[in-house]
């Protein structure tokens, strides 16, 4: 592969709202994935009203970050007739790219939104280079290729399809048990279709079997005294294979969590910024850095595993539907001036606790939290109001933007 090639992937983060947009930037996103209020996979994010997606593509573009807007839900009948407002409206918005999965939604997209470029979503369930090709002739300028994919079958499409287009992949998050994010067990059970944004996340809850003969007992799928989760996924994580990802011919990685917190978007995005510039300046020696492969493991997540990249890796949690959860936001630099680092209250914490600094892009450090000031100077042994505005005093500077946590 080549140099030019392998040294501009793209690193695609996502932002449900503002504040995670700005944690993308930050901390290393060469673009990100974001919906308006209407049309877009996530409802169960923020996400931004017109105005504020205008004042969000102008951020990101004075950062020279990319802005591709989702559009990617299957509308109905009494929907369709407002897309031509819609897409006429965000392509005079400046957007990088519409994603689209529904090809009614793709045509119009080409006469509304005339100029856009069209990612075809992994909701479209592309698994070989026909299809690629297909969406390549229509007009799309990207595929998100369907998470079911290997290694090898991504390295085929790669090499019987234009250079031109683009291949995006997901290579860290959540992953849902369903064919491409294609399922109706939320549909069925609540009411509220996954196909439009509004999954219940059904496959995360506790099942057991009952006999119709013996109502009220409940039997385990798998025997144990808790019941099973047989649904729920594993989440994904590739940050320890790079270059494998790079061989197959990737072109943009792909971090799922538009519905995740800005910790979330800024850690995760800080770990395969550092991972990818590590790559860039080590090539065929690269190692990924001990430090990196831990702050995967400082977010809240679920067991990880590789999904289907290197086959068909038993991706199931069985045990529990919950996350893991080892460290937790303190604060958040605001300012730093003479010595003295301003942040914002997320959670408690305490005078003399050892927590950590994680600066946008940089490596973590840890310090001791030996005074902490409220606005007007008075001294705290504790702060346990989100949101308040404190004052502590830290020798080394740091970067507004840093975040500031400990071990839960």
């Amino acid at each position: 592969m080549s140099d030019k090639v392998s040294k501009n992937i793209e690193l695609l983060s996502p932002a449900g709202d503002q504040e995670r947009l700005v944690a993308a930037v930050n901390f290393g996103a060469d673009a990100v994935y974001l919906a308006g209020k209407n049309f877009g996979m996530r409802t169960s994010s923020p996400n931004f009203t017109d105005e504020q997606l205008e004042e969000a593509i102008k951020y990101a573009h004075d950062n020279n970050v990319k802005v591709y807007l989702t559009c990617n839900v299957l509308p109905r009948n009494d929907e369709i007739k407002q897309l031509p407002k819609f897409l006429e409206k965000v392509s005079g918005m400046g957007i990088d790219a519409l994603i689209v999965s529904d090809i009614g939604v793709m045509d119009m997209a080409k006469r509304y939104a005339v100029g856009v470029d069209i990612h075809i979503s992994t909701q479209a369930g592309i698994v070989n280079y026909e299809t690629a090709n297909s969406f390549y002739n229509m007009g799309a300028s990207r595929v998100v290729l369907a998470r079911e994919l290997s290694l090898e079958e991504i390295k085929q499409i790669r090499d019987n399809t234009s250079q031109k287009l683009e291949i995006e992949a997901f290579v860290h998050g959540s992953m849902c048990v369903s064919f491409s994010g294609r399922c109706l067990i939320s549909s069925y059970l609540t009411g509220r279709d996954a196909n439009r944004g509004d999954c219940t996340q059904p496959c995360r809850w506790k099942y057991n079997l009952v006999e119709e003969n013996r109502p009220g007992q409940y039997f385990p799928v798998i025997e144990n005294d808790q019941g099973t989760y047989f649904f729920n996924s594993k989440d994904l994580c590739m940050i320890e294979h790079i270059p494998k990802l790079v061989d197959a011919g990737i072109t943009s990685f792909k971090i799922e969590g538009r519905a995740k917190s800005s910790y979330y978007v800024s850690v995760i995005t800080n770990a395969y910024r550092n991972a990818l510039d590590d790559y860039y300046r080590m090539g065929e020696n690269w190692v990924i850095s001990d430090w990196i492969k831990e702050e995967v493991n400082k977010i809240s997540h679920r067991e990880y595993n590789t999904g289907f990249f290197f086959g068909n890796e038993p991706g199931q949690v069985y045990s529990n539907g919950g996350y893991i959860r080892k460290y937790e936001v303190i604060g958040v630099c605001e300012d730093y001036k003479n010595g003295i680092a301003q942040i914002t209250q997320r959670n408690k914490f305490f005078k003399g606790d050892k927590v950590e600094v994680l600066e946008p892009r940089g490596k973590p450090f840890i310090i001791t939290i030996e005074e902490i000031y409220d606005e007007y100077s008075n001294s705290l042994a504790e702060a346990p109001h989100a949101m308040q505005k404190l004052f502590i005093p830290i020798s080394k500077s740091i970067k507004k933007g840093s975040l500031i946590r400990k071990v839960k």
